[in-house]
């Protein structure tokens, strides 16, 4: 009888680890059609309805090679179309996709202008987005920026301001006093920053842009491309938090005190141009009137860049003429929207044990109006589970692919948190498993 009371206290300690090894996905060897437009507003993608190749990885999968992945800058140019009547380059680009609409000399280098500043607030965000810098926090204005001339709100040294009322200064008013506030907070100078400004552009590929300062003053070997401005801004939208800056027209800083600031969005193209939410425009005498423009029509993203005009009317005039030709002339197709289960996993270790995988954002392709919609398939590449798992988190990546070619991808993430189950869960669900006969 001691015998067989020892044995069963022995397999009750056992039993919680049985079958308690994290699962991870397995490769398949199929592939299908993905789902139209038409079916992806119907219903979400289910896991044995729509087949999925998946492949496990310990690291996030990249783009690593031009046969892989789309190059953008092989896309086909459109500049014998002159759209472009006022401005010395320009081009117009998809944002998903990156892919190139339009272009006219749009490698060639010229002084940015207050353009510089898309690559000040992409530095920004990021460190907010860190949690590096609060947007509650209030920042101490330096005798060296409140020096700044040209576009400013007047700073006076010492002065504290917060990062959000500091981050409208720069977004809606080009305020170059508030911009090398942040260069201080973030880089100790803005000189320092400046470097992480040029180690951000060789990191995004650009190979037609070196800064000199953070706002856009002008400056000796100071210069971009309208290309690689458009890849800028392209890196600047993920950060969805700014088009609550660059979408308000005007605004007050300093509100009930005697330094009251009236704020004026410089791009007048969010009043007069439907779908229109940023981004960034410049003026010196050598860059002339310069635009970074986005604008959002039926679940497609343009971004668009003019330099060298030579007034904000033209410019402005221009502008809306590439961006009408964008929208008349291309649409998206949406393959998988955001938030539809493209995968559901049994995560034994789990709180809830069913692990459902979606897309952060929609897969969508680029297509000419009136051309055939595309049949396309789809795989999708998943990291080790490792718990606990935030709903936001990247767990992998979904592509879309012509044959072998990669056209659109998409971040995957959880539908829901997914918690550690508590030891007490564990013993319960192996007891259950006992009962039915399933361990």
């Amino acid at each position: 009888m001691k015998k067989i009371c020892l044995f069963i206290i022995c397999l009750f300690m056992f039993i919680p680890f049985v079958g308690a090894i994290t699962t991870t996905t397995t490769k398949s060897t199929t592939t299908s059609s993905v789902i139209t437009n038409k079916e992806a507003n119907d219903e979400e993608i289910k896991e044995n309805k729509e087949c999925i190749e998946e492949t496990c990885k310990n690291d996030s999968l990249e783009c690593s090679n031009e046969e892989n992945c789309e190059n953008p800058s092989k896309s086909s140019d459109n500049s014998d179309e002159e759209l472009l009547t006022d401005g010395k380059s320009a081009i117009l680009i998809e944002a998903s996709t990156g892919k190139i609409l339009y272009q006219k000399n749009a490698h060639d280098r010229y002084a940015p202008a207050s353009m510089t500043k898309i690559m000040s607030m992409i530095l920004i965000m990021e460190e907010i987005e860190k949690g590096k810098l609060k947007w509650n926090e209030s920042l101490v204005v330096s005798e060296y920026a409140a020096s700044m001339g040209g576009s400013q709100i007047f700073l006076q040294p010492n002065e504290k301001m917060t990062v959000k009322d500091l981050f409208k200064a720069v977004s809606i008013g080009s305020a170059n006093d508030a911009t090398v506030v942040f260069a201080e907070r973030i880089a100790g100078t803005e000189a320092n920053f400046v470097k992480k400004m040029n180690a951000k552009a060789k990191e995004l590929g650009l190979k037609d842009t070196n800064f000199k300062n953070a706002v856009g003053l002008d400056e000796a070997n100071h210069y971009s491309s309208a290309y690689d401005m458009a890849y800028m801004a392209k890196e600047l939208v993920k950060h969805e938090k700014i088009f609550e800056f660059t979408t308000i027209y005007e605004d007050y800083l300093r509100q009930n005190t005697d330094n009251k600031f009236w704020l004026v969005n410089t791009n007048k193209l969010i009043k007069t141009y439907d779908g229109a939410d940023g981004l960034k425009t410049g003026y010196t005498s050598e860059a002339g009137y310069c635009l970074t423009a986005t604008a959002k029509k039926n679940r497609m993203r343009l971004i668009s860049t003019i330099m060298g005009a030579s007034d904000s009317k033209k410019r402005n005039s221009n502008m809306a003429t590439l961006l009408d030709y964008g929208f008349n002339s291309y649409e998206m197709q949406v393959e998988v929207k955001k938030g539809a289960v493209v995968s559901k996993k049994h995560i034994s270790k789990a709180k809830n044990e069913l692990l459902e995988v979606v897309p952060k954002e929609d897969l969508s392709i680029l297509i000419k109006k009136g051309e055939e919609k595309s049949s396309l398939n789809y795989e999708m590449e998943l990291n080790k589970i490792k718990l606990p798992i935030k709903k936001g988190e990247k767990i992998g990546i979904l592509k879309l692919k012509d044959g072998k070619k990669v056209i659109s991808t998409a971040q995957l993430t959880v539908k829901e948190d997914m918690e550690k189950a508590s030891i007490l869960e564990l013993y319960k669900r192996s007891i259950k498993s006992i009962l039915s006969g399933n361990m």
